[in-house]
């Protein structure tokens, strides 16, 4: 069966509930990986991204029910976009969903030549999708040793977020 894809913008109004369902879809997905009911973004971090200049967050919405969310950026004048956010619903997990959602993305922006996102070295499902599913190719280790310094440590937070990849993937050019 094919599942329709339909990417919505995020409302001003929609904007709590887009940010409460991330951050409890993050806290299920690394459930083992956290310590004390820590939150593993901030509502200060989602904030951010959705804010940022050029920013766009989505509702992905799969055949009429919403499944999921992003938040890109995208410069034009560059031709790179960066996936800041991306998550589905656990119920959604496995389905293929995220897949889809992430070639509607790149439907939406057919401009975007290169595309970067982050992910932590202990998510195994991350690294998985992107890499085996959506075409990334690991292109940097970010430890304490190589730090990122473009993103700052938020204060207080567990060293192993300080482990990161980066990913990016080329876009093929059209004729």
């Amino acid at each position: 069966m094919m599942t329709d894809i339909t990417l919505i913008p995020v409302q001003e109004h929609e904007k709590d509930e887009f940010i409460r369902v991330l951050q409890q879809s993050f806290r299920l997905a690394v459930a083992d990986d956290l310590d004390d009911g820590e939150e593993v973004i901030s509502r200060e971090e989602i904030e951010e991204s959705m804010n940022a200049p050029k920013a766009e967050s989505y509702h992905i919405v799969a055949d009429g029910e919403k499944a999921g969310g992003a938040v890109i950026v995208v410069n034009a004048e560059t031709e790179c976009g960066s996936l800041d956010l991306l998550f589905m619903f656990p119920q959604k997990h496995g389905s293929s969903l995220g897949g889809k959602a992430w070639r509607a993305i790149e439907r939406l922006h057919p401009e975007v030549r290169v595309w970067e996102t982050h992910t932590p070295y202990f998510e195994k499902r991350n690294i998985h999708f992107y890499v085996n599913k959506c075409g990334f190719k690991i292109v940097e280790f970010f430890n304490p040793h190589h730090p990122d310094t473009t993103r700052p440590q938020a204060e207080g937070q567990d060293e192993a977020f300080e482990y990161f990849f980066r990913f990016e993937k080329e876009m093929p050019q059209q004729p």
